[in-house]
């Protein structure tokens, strides 16, 4: 389908989300793909992990890029040539890109119960203000933790930090729909503000640092 929604953050930071409704045959016709690309998603087992691959390239041209002007560095962080920053996620049926003049990450989830089982990996504080009884509640916002120290961890993209023991994402309101965390790992400390909203049962969060 066409373009599912553009969030036009600020001047400098735009989110662009993909409801993948096109079969995989769709997607390949419809977009070019760098040789590494190419090797990539060849390589793919899972045909939902290829649509959600090519979606992506459907969003950079939305965003004025193609998958040419895409590079990944050898920890497969995701940049783009005009030294802008990028961030990339797809899940099931959506997938998202944020592009800023800042650091950014960006990171969609389906809400499941099964979150609810590995809360403990990769919660920590955040248990204080979280309530186990409310359990819709408590899943949606264990999904924006989960989410939002994924963004942050694409933003570092560092071996050895902890979702459990680096990153620590501070109360907030789902009504309210962002919230501040940070980052402490191997001497350093990282302030973020971080941004979350739901679509059809999935949680977007996106993360720029401070």
């Amino acid at each position: 389908m066409p373009l599912y929604k553009k969030i036009q953050f600020n001047a400098a930071t735009q989110i662009y989300i993909w409801k993948i409704t096109e079969s995989f045959e769709q997607l390949f016709q419809e977009v070019q793909l760098n040789p590494v690309c190419q090797e990539r998603i060849s390589g793919m087992k899972s045909e939902l992990h290829q649509r959600g691959f090519l979606s992506v390239r459907k969003l950079l041209a939305e965003a004025g890029y193609t998958d040419f002007d895409l590079y990944y560095d050898e920890f497969g962080k995701p940049h783009l040539n005009d030294g802008k920053h990028i961030s990339i996620t797809h899940s099931y049926e959506f997938s998202s890109i944020i592009v800023s003049d800042e650091t950014v990450g960006i990171d969609i989830e389906l809400q499941r119960e099964k979150i609810i089982r590995i809360a403990d990996k990769f919660c920590d504080a955040e248990f204080e203000y979280l309530d186990r009884e409310k359990t819709t509640e408590y899943i949606k916002k264990l999904t924006v933790i989960w989410g939002a120290k994924e963004a942050i961890f694409k933003i570092r993209n560092e071996k050895g930090i902890s979702f459990k023991d680096h990153i620590a994402v501070d109360e907030f309101d789902l009504n309210q729909t962002q919230t501040t965390a940070s980052l402490h790992f191997d001497g350093l400390h990282k302030e973020f503000d971080v941004y979350f909203e739901e679509i059809d049962n999935f949680t977007l969060v996106y993360a720029l640092e401070k």
